[in-house]
């Protein structure tokens, strides 16, 4: 989390000293969203799909899962990504394979937070998908085109 940090601060020193514009990108962040249900085993309930292509594909319209402490900074995405299945209910493998696309935000102490890349696996499957969550921002958790919910 410190080398996060420590590279973000960074980033921001070399954006803002090169003129380029600190302003989000993300499109679908939204603090009034309502905070998730959590099943009896620790993950989100997801009742709704999304019907927009680059909802968690697009790295400007990711998943906001929102998580205000550090303690354990991956756990709503974690619980999000175990209220899922394949397209025909397959039961998924999911591992962060990196941090990435810098963004500003008003919810960390330097001012900037970084989307996570988390890559999908089930039986059966040809190739991977991948989905980007933010741990930072809210908004509403809709199940990603492609997939559906855990039964």
């Amino acid at each position: 989390m410190k080398i996060k940090l420590i590279l973000v601060a960074i980033l921001i020193a070399i954006t803002t000293s090169s003129c380029v514009s600190t302003k989000s990108t993300l499109k679908n962040v939204d603090d009034n969203a309502p905070t998730p249900t959590l099943t009896t085993n620790n993950t989100f309930v997801l009742t709704e799909y999304s019907k927009d292509k680059k909802y968690g594909y697009d790295p400007d319209y990711p998943i906001n899962v929102f998580y205000r402490n550090t303690k354990d900074e991956n756990l709503n995405a974690e619980r999000f990504l175990n209220a899922l299945a394949g397209p025909k209910g397959e039961k998924i493998t999911f591992s962060k394979i990196e941090s990435c696309c810098p963004f500003p935000t008003k919810r960390t102490e330097i001012g900037a937070g970084f989307l996570d890349l988390y890559e999908l696996k089930w039986e059966g499957q040809t190739e991977p998908i991948k989905l980007y969550v933010n741990i930072y921002e809210k908004g509403y958790l809709l199940v990603p085109i492609g997939l559906s919910i855990k039964k």
